[in-house]
C-alpha cells in the first residue's frame, strides 16, 4: 500500500492548502504528485534524484524572477 503525505507547511484549506504536492516511497523510488489531481498520476524519482531537487529548491535553485 502507497501512503500518500504532505507538507505540514502546506495548511488545512483555503489558500494556504490547496496548492501542494504529495509525496510517497514507491519501492526504491519517490512518487510526487499533485494533491488535487491524485488521479492524474505521478513523477517518480530515484531516491538521489529527490534529495537533490528538495536541496535545490531549498536553495532557491528553481524560484521564479
Amino acid at each position: 500500500m502507497i501512503t500518500w503525505r504532505k507538507s505540514s507547511y502546506s495548511g488545512g484549506g483555503g489558500s494556504g492548502g490547496q496548492e501542494c504536492v504529495e509525496v510517497a516511497e514507491i519501492s526504491r523510488s519517490i512518487g510526487i504528485r499533485d494533491s488535487r489531481a491524485p488521479e492524474a498520476g505521478c513523477l517518480s524519482l530515484p531516491s538521489a534524484s529527490f534529495r537533490d531537487l528538495v536541496a535545490a529548491i531549498k536553495r532557491g535553485d528553481h524560484d521564479t524572477p
